[in-house]
This record gives C-alpha cells, sequence and structure tokens, in this order.
C-alpha cells in the first residue's frame, strides 16, 4: 500500500481513536531505528509535542529493545515529568506510542491501545485490496449497546424478516486459525503469511439468513496469555462465542474446556450460544484430534448446562464449513431470542391476568374458528396457564371448555355454534389467505359478536392474510361502526402472517391489559 493511503487510514482511524479515548494525546508509529513513520495528534495539543516525545521516546525504545527483548511483540509503559507513555510493539519493525494524559490509567487505556495497534498493524501490512474497518469501539458503551439490543429483540417477531445485531467472540489458543477464519467469512481470502493478533480485532459482517438480516459484530481475541487480563473487557456484553482449536494441535484442544470456563466466569451465563470449531481440516495427514472427540467434548459441555452448543469442523484454506459456523451461531442466537421473547410474553401475560383475578374473582375467554382443530390462540394460552391445575375439561361437538382454577375458564367454538354471552374476551380468526374479499358470513360473525358482548368487554378479530392481500380492502368490507357506536366494546382487528405465533401472544397482552384497565 503507498505511503499517502498509509497516511490517509492512519489519520482517519487516529480521529475515530481520540474520539472515543479522550485521555490519548497523541499516536506515533516509529521504525526499528527510532523514526516515525506516521503521527497524530488532538487539535489542541502543541505540533511540537511529536518531535520533542520522539527524542524522548528512541532512547526508551531502545532500552526497551535491550532489556525486555520483545522483538516480536510486547508492551511496556514510561512515565515522563508531563505525560506517561505506553509502548506496543507490533512486530520486529514498528512501535505504536501513545502518548497519555499524566492522570490517566494506564489499565484503562491499554485495551484500547492494543486494539489500535492491531488497526496500525493491519495498515501497515495491507494489500491493496484488503478491507480494514476503522472503527473504534467504546468499551463501556458497547456492554450497554448488547442489553439495549437485547431489549430491542422483545419487540421483533422473530420469524421471517426479522434484523439482528449480535456482538460474538472468537476465542482459543495462539496461532489456532481464528483470524482466517474471521477473513475468510468477511473477505473470502486466507492469508499465508502468519500475523498474530495483536490483543483485538473487530469486524462487522451481514448475511442474510433463513429471511432474517443477520449482522455481526466479530469480536477476533488474541490468544495470548498476557492479554487475559483484558478478557474481562473484551468480552463483556457478547451474546454468543466461537472457541476455536487447531485439529493438528493436541494441547490447543485440551484448552477448550479451560477457555469456555474462562468465558462463563466473565459472563456468568452458561445459556451463552457456542460453536466448538475444530480449524484446519484440510490437513488430514495430520489431523491428531478425531471428529469423534470434537463432539464428545461438546456432549461434556452440553452436560454441564450449556443447551446451546454445537461442534463444527472448518477449514479457513478452503473455506470449507466456514459460512456454515456462523450460519450455526445465528441459528442458536435467533432460537435463544425467541426462547427469551416467549417466556418474557407468558410472564407479562400471566402478570395481567393475576391482576384481573384480583379484581373480579373470574374471568371468561371464548375463541373462535373454523375448525376447533386449528385453534393457535386457545393453545397459546392453555400453555401460558400450565402453572395453573384444570379443574374441569368438557369436548363436545363444536365445543370445547376449559376450567382452571382460580376461575378461570377457556372456551373454543366454531363459526357455527358459538356462545360469547359471558365471556370477557373474545379472539376469533378469519383465514382470508388469497382471497381478494372476506366470505359475508364473517360480517355476521363480528356483528353477533358485537351484539352479544356485555359492555367493557373485549374483541379481537384475526385475519390470516397473504404477502400479496390487500389488507385495507378487507378491513373496509367488514364495515361496523353502526354497530360500534350502541354498545361500549372494545374491538381490534389484526394481521396474521404466516409466522403468527408472537403475533397471538401480542394481541393476548392487548385482551388482558385492556380488560385489566376496565375492570
Amino acid at each position: 500500500m503507498s505511503g499517502s493511503n498509509i497516511s490517509l487510514l492512519f489519520k482517519n482511524l487516529c480521529d475515530n481513536f481520540f474520539n472515543v479515548n479522550q485521555d490519548v494525546e497523541a499516536v506515533i508509529v516509529s521504525d526499528r531505528d527510532g523514526l516515525v513513520i506516521v503521527g497524530e495528534k488532538r487539535e489542541e495539543i502543541n505540533m511540537e509535542i511529536v518531535s520533542v516525545l520522539t527524542s524522548v521516546i528512541n532512547p526508551v525504545l531502545e532500552r526497551i529493545r535491550d532489556e525486555f527483548s520483545f522483538q516480536q511483540f510486547g508492551t511496556a509503559s514510561f512515565d515522563t515529568e508531563n505525560h506517561r507513555l505506553l509502548f506496543i510493539s507490533i512486530g520486529k519493525l514498528a512501535t505504536v506510542s501513545l502518548v497519555i494524559d499524566p492522570m490517566a490509567s494506564i489499565d484503562k487505556v491499554s485495551p484500547y491501545g492494543y486494539f489500535l495497534a492491531e488497526k496500525i498493524s493491519q495498515i501497515l501490512n495491507a494489500q491493496s485490496d484488503d478491507m480494514i474497518q476503522l472503527e473504534i469501539p467504546n468499551f463501556e458503551y458497547e456492554v450497554k449497546r448488547a442489553d439495549r439490543l437485547n431489549n430491542q429483540i422483545y419487540e421483533m417477531h422473530l420469524d421471517t424478516g426479522g434484523k439482528y445485531r449480535f456482538k460474538f467472540i472468537i476465542v482459543g489458543d495462539h496461532e489456532v486459525g481464528k483470524t482466517s477464519i474471521v477473513r475468510r467469512f468477511v473477505e473470502n481470502k486466507f492469508s499465508t503469511d502468519y500475523r498474530a493478533t495483536i490483543g483485538l480485532n473487530i469486524l462487522s459482517h451481514s448475511i442474510d439468513f433463513l429471511g432474517n438480516e443477520v449482522k455481526f459484530s466479530i469480536w477476533d481475541i488474541g490468544g495470548q496469555r498476557f492479554f487475559q487480563r483484558f478478557f474481562q473487557t473484551y468480552y463483556a456484553g457478547s451474546q454468543a462465542a466461537f472457541i476455536v482449536f487447531d485439529l493438528t494441535n493436541k494441547p490447543s484442544f485440551e484448552n477448550v474446556v479451560d477457555w469456555f470456563n474462562q468465558i462463563n466466569s466473565a459472563l456468568q451465563s452458561k445459556e451463552l450460544p457456542v460453536i466448538i470449531i475444530g480449524n484446519k481440516s484440510d490437513l488430514e495427514g495430520e489431523r491428531v484430534v478425531s471428529y469423534q472427540e470434537g463432539v464428545e467434548i461438546t456432549n461434556k459441555l452440553a452436560e454441564e448446562g450449556l443447551t446451546n452448543v454445537s461442534y463444527i469442523e472448518t477449514s479457513a484454506l478452503t473455506g470449507d464449513n466456514v459460512k456454515d459456523a456462523f450460519r450455526l451461531i445465528s441459528y442458536h442466537y435467533i432460537m435463544k431470542s425467541k426462547d427469551l421473547e416467549e417466556e418474557r410474553l407468558k410472564k407479562d401475560v400471566l402478570r395481567e391476568i393475576e391482576k384481573i383475578l384480583q379484581k373480579n374473582r373470574t374471568i371468561s375467554i371464548t375463541f373462535i374458528t373454523k375448525s376447533q382443530y386449528w385453534n393457535p390462540g386457545l393453545q397459546i394460552l392453555n400453555s401460558i396457564l400450565s402453572e395453573f391445575k384444570i379443574q374441569n375439561e368438557v369436548q363436545e361437538k363444536n365445543k370445547h371448555l376449559f376450567e382452571y382454577e382460580k376461575g378461570i375458564t377457556l372456551k373454543n367454538y366454531t363459526y357455527d355454534s358459538m356462545d360469547v354471552a359471558t365471556s370477557d374476551g373474545v379472539l376469533c380468526i378469519f383465514d382470508a389467505r388469497n382471497q381478494d374479499h372476506i366470505k359475508p358470513e364473517w360480517k355476521d360473525i363480528v356483528i353477533d359478536i358485537i351484539n352479544t358482548l356485555d359492555d367493557k368487554k373485549v374483541a379481537l378479530i384475526g385475519i390470516r392474510i397473504s404477502e400479496n392481500s390487500d389488507w385495507s380492502t378487507l378491513l373496509e368490507e367488514f364495515d361496523v361502526n353502526n354497530y360500534l357506536e350502541k354498545k361500549m366494546i372494545s374491538l381490534l382487528f389484526f394481521k396474521i402472517g404466516e409466522e403468527y405465533r408472537f403475533e397471538l401472544f401480542d394481541q393476548l397482552k392487548v385482551m388482558f391489559n385492556y380488560l385489566n384497565t376496565i375492570s
């Protein structure tokens, strides 16, 4: 890459860095002989600081090289009268020097410093078509954003057409191929020149997964044990993980459990979706870990209560199974999100039901469908009420009744036999898929519900539609406003798509919330 491109990328990188970390005043990259390759400072910092500090840095670097011998990689800090200096080696030929406010904490700046050093290393070693993402994370903000994204998931319908963004970490021993897997996935490239990740590399990439847009924030964390004191910072807010080992390196496989325990200790969550990856499957003749051994260690973690764990073997060299590994982690993450969403909605509905029972002591809900054999609303509410004991169940032609303890009654009727006279709430479903108009009897059914329900009750009318359905036209054809004016009931029409489960959860919550409000 040309010198002008390096300078431009470096300037943009440092501008982003200064915006995130207020403690760093300047960044200087020097070669092994102490000559400055590039340097950037904050606007308010005097330009002379670069030349002055360069004269300070050179003998310090020489001393560090001589005394600590970190030609491949190393770090050290040094205090002057007016500044603190943090040095990070990025290989044999260059060193990054961070000029820090004298009152700042080195431990607080260091995680950012290693990330910056990683990006500078990428710039210095980049080919013309390499993709380098220059965003700088705010580690404290990343944790809050992860929490906020979790909350946003609760507002989504988690079927198709969803948009998911989640942070996940890739960990494992040094040189097992973590960065190669990431690069194969993001850029579809493989580099034969190995370069260790300096602490941390973060990349973003999106895929389409079963009709959902999934955007990964991939945190590729260096495997050197030196960085362990920063793992807590890098792990925080993670929502999934890859643990990578080398199929030709037995110790890296034996350390998988240690890596998992470290993640669990940092995040306190054995529900974290985790993929165990055996990399370098192309080196079949050098393999020392069998496929069965990979499965066994995965089963061991599953037996310890880690439910969302899978095993897959990849080759970053050939690309074999790399995309599948990311699709697999997407599946685990989305399914976990569905489980969390359903559990939350159940609790919300139960909370509203309990409030109603405290006031009214009884509650009666009626479900109306074309056939008793397909009634998803009743099935969902029965699952929500599973903690209550059923005291009586009656099934007759065109009628199904459940009487729970605490005065809860659920009734299911077909269109031609419905009775809503004593109901607090009604949920009626019509199937208008691939239809341009409603059936005339549907309007009669809705009018009958309006006329029969007592005041201050609620009726939900769900209409199943196709992608090409004209919702406005279907709704206009019901035309029941004149009947509603004579009654004090709440009537709500809502769409039901092909994936309807969470839509019905939401509508049941609306029903019970309304009944609780007016009771």
